[in-house]
């Protein structure tokens, strides 16, 4: 009898912890495991913006798919995804087609620029490496060029991040460690710097602990950074960022504008005719979209309503990591004659923010709230403990943050 085959599309914390996983809990004669990812390594999403502000190697936070998973138990393709087609069970590559028995897609986000003019053409964003390792190098660009100019151009020394959730809060954050350096790098007057972040909603992080939100604000504003709360992003120029708040007007001089609000699924499943919102594909508690009982989908693209709000659950790593354990258990069983009856429910074990300079916030445990160093100390913890699920004690060592009490 064949053994049938399993795709994973996606390096992401979906798609490579259901490989790991699936390695582990299927034999050689079981089912043919196929990875396929565009770059033969994995990253840490959610160190991405301290790649982009400098304060974080971008080598720390990527590591080779080789490493963590078996390629004599697991096919590994590097290429490109161009199209899938669940009716034909085929997944189209840059180079190759692949046909399936079992498809899991765990391809990641892309930005979400909601229309604005200019967003797209001028703005920067924190999708991956190399679009963070873009911005480090452009940052520091134009602190070299400031004093290398006879007229000098503020816009230049002026860095605007749109957005004030969990990305955005980080990444000025980070930028807050950095430019103090980069002041005294390039002899620049820390005091001719700004950061500026923008925020739509009348608050930023919304939705968080608002005894939190105050908290991580005060130690953000005593770093530098200026907040726009309450402001629409109207339009982005080669040289300017303009917005509005209480119906009046204003423009920023910069060419550095940092996208971090908002992000979709990946267009690519909203193309393959599974029923989407921006990107993102309801699952049932199996992890499949409707009409398809041979296709999983984790991560950024699949969408899971948490019943207690009405709303959707957010797309974080922890659900990621969580809905590749549960799929891989299932995928196992279904293999070999069983497979869950239970429904898939995320677990969340908390939330932390970290404000960079070994600062943080969190809500874990049931409701407690952390600050501060126990807070950073936390998100380290967390961190850490991904690394020892995906590659084991070697792998923390490795890569993992073991600077828990930097002070």
């Amino acid at each position: 009898m064949k053994s049938p085959s399993i795709v994973i599309l996606g390096a992401g914390y979906g798609g490579i912890m259901t490989a790991v996983k699936l390695q582990k809990k299927l034999g050689a004669n079981d089912a043919k495991i196929t990875l396929v990812n565009k770059h033969d390594y994995h990253y840490q999403t959610t160190w991405l913006h301290e790649n982009a502000a400098g304060t974080l190697h971008h080598d720390r936070t990527r590591l080779k798919i080789a490493d963590v998973v078996n390629t004599s138990r697991v096919n590994f393709v590097q290429d490109t995804v161009t199209e899938i087609k669940p009716d034909e069970k085929t997944v189209v590559l840059e180079n190759s087609d692949l046909s399936y028995d079992y498809l899991v897609i765990g391809l990641g986000f892309e930005a979400a620029t909601f229309g604005i003019p200019g967003l797209e053409e001028h703005a920067y964003t924190i999708n991956n490496i190399n679009s963070s390792r873009l911005i480090r190098q452009h940052i520091e660009y134009n602190f070299a060029k400031y004093n290398n100019e006879v007229e000098k151009k503020q816009e230049r020394l002026n860095i605007v991040v749109g957005g004030a959730g969990f990305t955005g809060i980080e990444f000025v954050g980070e930028l807050a460690n950095r430019v103090p350096e980069l002041c005294k790098e390039y002899d620049v007057p820390r005091e001719n710097v700004r950061i500026i972040n923008v925020e739509a909603a009348p608050t930023a992080l919304p939705g968080f602990d608002p005894a939190l939100v105050e908290y991580a604000m005060n130690s953000l504003e005593a770093r530098g950074v200026e907040f726009k709360i309450g402001a629409m992003i109207k339009e982005v120029t080669e040289n300017q960022l303009v917005f509005e708040k209480d119906e009046e007007r204003e423009e920023i001089p910069t060419n550095t504008v940092v996208w971090a609000a908002g992000v979709r699924g990946n267009s690519l499943v909203e193309n393959a005719g599974f029923e989407s919102n921006r990107g993102r594909t309801p699952v049932d508690g199996q992890l499949r979209p409707k009409g398809y009982e041979d296709v999983f989908i984790v991560g950024d693209c699949s969408l899971i309503m948490n019943e207690e709000t009405g709303r959707p659950y957010p797309p974080t790593a922890q659900i990621a990591i969580q809905q590749a354990e549960f799929l891989a258990d299932n995928l196992a069983g279904k293999i070999r004659g069983g497979g869950h009856e239970e429904d898939f429910v995320p677990n969340i074990q908390g939330t932390v923010a970290s404000l960079g300079d070994d600062d943080a916030i969190g809500v874990v445990f049931d409701g407690k709230k952390l600050f501060g160093w126990q807070a950073s100390a936390m998100k380290k913890i967390i961190d850490n403990r991904y690394l020892l699920k995906l590659g084991g004690l070697p792998l923390v060592l490795k890569k993992g943050k073991l600077n828990f009490f930097n002070f």
